[in-house]
């Protein structure tokens, strides 16, 4: 992030001008406030929640909107959104999301430094940060039509509904974590179907823990890939970038890529009571510390996060790895994992 966008995110620990009082608070029918209407405010309330995950609140000084900075054990998030229940829920979801993330590994890892999110309460609040933070790639995040994006280290996103937009927090935080923490970037299917995993969850406590087996988003589109006989065999499944699938404007193609994708991370950590779920650990193990026995040139690009994911790359890589850790009789695996797809959508309806 270079120095312009930082001096224009810059933080305050004391209000300034316009945030000399508490302001309005709006409330919902059942007396908790639906809304507040300054920094001050929302500082108050969320200090008077005491909220387990929540380390300090402060105002944050930015161009877009009346704003806040939150800062947890391993985020620190800027926000414009002054909606306090869904805001009092943040910083406990993000660690639970840090938690479930090192929860992947067999071997957990601490962030040295805390991760960035920033959260906008408009739209279009969200596409002027774009457009300012992403230079050359904003005109296509702004495509985006509701959701979020991880960039320069940050996940960016939007009130989407509280539903949503956890669940879009919770996707784009793993692409957070892993280019942070792991030596090496991990091939498509990897990445995105571990992503996945993170996008239904349940509060507990001021805390929240992550349902993959009820996402029925994905386990609809798998259940419609299966129907329609377009299911995409194991071995090219592995290989495929999403651009690729994107690239041909077929919605079937992308809902069998990232379904499957999905499926396929279920099935290695839990079919046959998780009989590969130590290969699958072993597998991002070594992604994390960067000992994937790979060709030089492969090597190279798989540590250096500035030189683009190609095609190419990620076939060969996918393959690769996919047949050192998990095996290479894609007949067999292929048979098993379409056995495992049938049973997780059995009880699945389609609208």
């Amino acid at each position: 992030m270079s120095r312009k966008i930082f001096s224009i995110l810059a933080t305050v620990v004391f209000c300034v001008g316009g945030c000399s009082g508490p302001g309005t608070v709006e409330t919902t029918k059942a007396g908790e406030p639906g809304r507040i209407d300054t920094p001050r405010g929302m500082i108050e309330y969320l200090k008077e929640r005491n909220l387990p995950a929540l380390k300090s609140v402060e105002v944050w000084q930015n161009e877009y909107g009346p704003g806040l900075k939150l800062s947890t054990a391993h985020y620190d998030i800027f926000t414009t959104l002054l909606e306090p229940l869904m805001l009092s829920k943040v910083p406990g979801f993000l660690e639970s999301a840090y938690r479930s993330y090192n929860g992947q590994l067999s071997e957990p890892i601490e962030a040295a430094t805390k991760f960035p999110v920033y959260l906008f309460a408009e739209r279009m609040q969200w596409e002027d940060f774009t457009k300012a933070f992403a230079g050359r790639q904003a005109s296509m995040f702004c495509k985006i039509k509701a959701g979020a994006y991880y960039l320069n280290g940050a996940c960016v996103a939007y009130n989407i509904g509280r539903e949503r937009t956890f669940s879009a927090l919770g996707h784009e935080g793993w692409h957070q974590f892993n280019k942070r923490l792991f030596q090496f970037r991990l091939p498509s299917w990897l990445d995105e179907g571990i992503a996945m995993l993170f996008e239904v969850s349940r509060e507990s406590g001021g805390f929240f823990y992550f349902e993959p087996g009820k996402n029925i988003y994905r386990l609809g589109g798998l259940k419609k890939t299966l129907m329609d006989n377009e299911m995409i065999p194991l071995r090219e499944l592995i290989a495929v970038n999403p651009g690729e699938v994107l690239s041909t404007e077929k919605e079937e193609a992308v809902m069998a890529f990232y379904s499957q994708s999905y499926a396929l991370v279920r099935f290695l950590r839990e079919e046959d009571y998780g009989k590969r779920l130590w290969r699958y650990h072993r597998l991002l193990l070594d992604g994390l510390r960067g000992n994937w026995l790979l060709s030089e040139q492969n090597r190279t690009i798989a540590a250096d996060r500035n030189i683009p994911l190609t095609v190419r790359w990620n076939r060969a890589v996918g393959l690769e790895l996919f047949e050192h850790y998990i095996g290479d009789d894609f007949d067999r695996i292929g048979q098993e994992y379409a056995v495992f797809c049938r049973k997780i959508v059995y009880h699945v309806r389609l609208k």
